[in-house]
């Protein structure tokens, strides 16, 4: 087995702590992707992989994802609830990977609600 030089360790620590970094933390935005079973059979994995992108490509560090379990609405998974600090929280439903990259890039990096694919707020 090749032996790592302290370059390639430091890099390694910066990769996983960034990693770590989305999931706990302070945050203002944070973005859960319900992952239940039913969310994962409806395509989840799909949206969780597409936002994972879309947070690579920002480069944002106030903001947290989460992989949630079930939220107990079936019927409309994929959900992905956005919780901005100081407003209320919206459920997003039926989610593919082209609403997620919308739903990211103009609610959660511009504020402006998705209303069409809105479920609920608070």
């Amino acid at each position: 087995m090749a032996k790592l030089t302290i370059q390639e360790l430091k890099k390694l620590k910066e990769s996983v702590s960034k990693d770590l970094s989305l999931r706990d933390g302070k945050s203002s935005i944070r973005i859960l992707v319900h992952m239940g079973t039913c969310g994962i059979a409806a395509g989840a994995r799909e949206v969780m992989n597409t936002l994972m992108e879309e947070m690579a490509q920002a480069d944002r560090q106030d903001i947290r994802v989460v992989a949630s379990g079930c939220m107990g609405m079936c019927s409309s998974e994929p959900n992905v609830t956005v919780e901005m600090e100081g407003q209320q929280p919206i459920v997003y439903q039926q989610m593919n990977a082209n609403k997620m990259r919308q739903v990211f890039k103009r609610h959660v990096l511009k504020g402006e609600v998705q209303t069409e694919f809105a479920l609920a707020r608070g």
